[in-house]
């Protein structure tokens, strides 16, 4: 399709601006561009039906099944995002004084503490952003703590080998040297490697539980007591907590901190670039080290404070609010008896898909699998030439996304499923015999697959070209 440059002609356009209702304000002739910026002009028709055929071309939960691995991209109530959207809200700054934002404060707090019932925390702080910045400000947490106690050797932050790629990045940003641990054949953490790897300088453990290939580690309550007896902490990589929100603590597991994603587990639309929101919960020994400022309830509402310990802030003022917001409906409306169903129904549905595909394609691990799974096609690759990618790009054409390619890495050709539970068995079923379409094409016409898909708006893009020489501004003639 063309660019809005390319479908600008001279002298077009639309009032699309009310009449200023302020008084105009004049600026000195020194700070006025010598030349208009060179900007479309385009009518109003022609501007809308670009932004309309635009948005036929993406693809989100509203336009089909969406099961990308590790992210949980499910359908989130609407409801939620008309709570968010009050004015009351929305129309709030973050300096005003504290008796006219005691309802932001109380959103603040109540989902603190209902997210710490459901981790096992003490305390929890909004303020990062996103996941990544959660798991940063988690480690500054555990740095801040051994710091507190002169511990000035414990430089080494464990990492299994199926951990996601953020977590050695934000234990190298944090300061931390990145100890790699491999996995054991069931796809849990090796026992032994971990008691080699643990040691007086262990500042602590990032661990995900259920992990990356979709199975809740059985020794986890060992893994926790080898890194304590080590002198670490534990830290709790949050990104996959839709499988046992409801279920099972990572307090109650050993963990010391943790990280949310709110705009994968509790009902923020997730992908196009934001917001997100990672708190930061953690046990009360690390309470102090949270982020500023806090809320706490008093006598006569809500106040803010800021422990003397305190790491000081990690972004602007309180976070995401939003976000938040959207969060506490999406608690409040499913309640004690339903966070725990909806985490049940996310394991049912994944080991449904994985059960009906189990005969036909390879997984990585022949066991239950907890939110999501993993399925390897090294085997295809060496007998047809068809990849992972070659299959995930074929599902494009039936109106599927694609799940996530060539991850984790332990998994050689892997394609990661996580269906989510607000899928419902017919669209399971269907997207079951498209997977098995696909098979049977690959092992006929491999070669078809290799140009999939077919019938989407761009094909098989030159990716070597694309990353090496990308264009990234429009370039006017003459």
């Amino acid at each position: 399709m063309k660019l809005l440059f390319e479908r600008s002609r001279s002298g077009r356009g639309s009032d699309l601006l009310p009449a200023c209702d302020v008084p105009a304000v004049s600026f000195d002739e020194t700070l006025l561009r010598g030349t208009a910026p060179r900007l479309p002009e385009i009518a109003e028709v022609d501007l809308g039906r670009h932004y309309t055929e635009l948005a036929k071309q993406t693809h989100g939960v509203n336009d089909g099944f969406y099961p990308l691995g590790s992210c949980t991209m499910k359908y989130n109530p609407r409801v939620n995002e008309e709570a968010a959207a009050l004015p009351g809200f929305t129309q709030l700054h973050p300096l005003q004084p504290l008796e006219s934002v005691q309802g932001a404060l109380e959103v603040l707090h109540t989902a603190e503490k209902l997210l710490c019932e459901i981790t096992g925390m003490d305390g929890m702080s909004f303020q990062p952003a996103a996941g990544a910045h959660g798991e940063y400000t988690g480690l500054l947490l555990i740095r801040k703590y051994h710091q507190s106690r002169g511990d000035s050797a414990r430089t080494k932050i464990l990492v299994p080998d199926s951990a996601h790629g953020t977590n050695p990045a934000s234990a190298a940003m944090a300061g931390f040297q990145v100890v790699s641990v491999p996995s054991n054949n069931m796809g849990g953490v090796d026992l032994d490697a971990l008691r080699r790897a643990a040691g007086p300088d262990t500042a602590g453990l990032m661990l995900t539980n259920p992990n990356t290939v979709g199975l809740f580690d059985a020794n986890i309550l060992e893994i926790t007591r080898i890194v304590h007896e080590a002198g670490g902490l534990c830290y709790y990589d949050g990104a996959n907590l839709n499988a046992i929100m409801g279920q099972a603590r990572p307090g109650d597991m050993g963990f010391d901190c943790v990280h949310l994603n709110l705009h994968k587990t509790f009902s923020t639309p997730h992908g196009g670039g934001g917001p997100g929101s990672g708190p930061v919960g953690c046990k009360a020994a690390l309470e102090p080290f949270l982020p500023a400022p806090r809320v706490r309830e008093t006598e006569g509402g809500y106040t803010l404070y800021t422990p003397e310990e305190t790491m000081g802030q990690v972004r602007s003022f309180y976070g995401n609010f939003l976000v938040v917001v959207k969060a506490l409906a999406y608690l409040l409306t499913l309640g004690r008896e339903g966070i725990p169903e909806a985490s049940a129904g996310a394991v049912l549905n994944a080991n449904y898909l994985m059960r009906k595909l189990a005969g036909a394609y390879t997984m990585s691990y022949d066991t239950p699998c907890m939110h999501e799974f993993v399925m390897t096609l090294e085997g295809l690759a060496h007998d047809s030439g068809v990849t992972a990618m070659d299959v995930a790009k074929r599902l494009l054409d039936f109106g599927i996304h694609p799940p996530t390619m060539y991850f984790p890495l332990i998994v050689h050709e892997a394609l990661m499923v996580e269906p989510t539970e607000t899928e419902s068995p017919e669209t399971l079923d269907q997207a079951a015999e498209v997977f098995l379409k696909i098979l049977e094409e690959a092992k006929a016409d491999p070669e078809g697959l290799h140009q999939a898909p077919h019938h989407c708006p761009i094909g098989r893009p030159d990716e070597v070209t694309a990353a090496r020489n990308p264009i990234l501004r429009y370039h006017f003639e003459g």
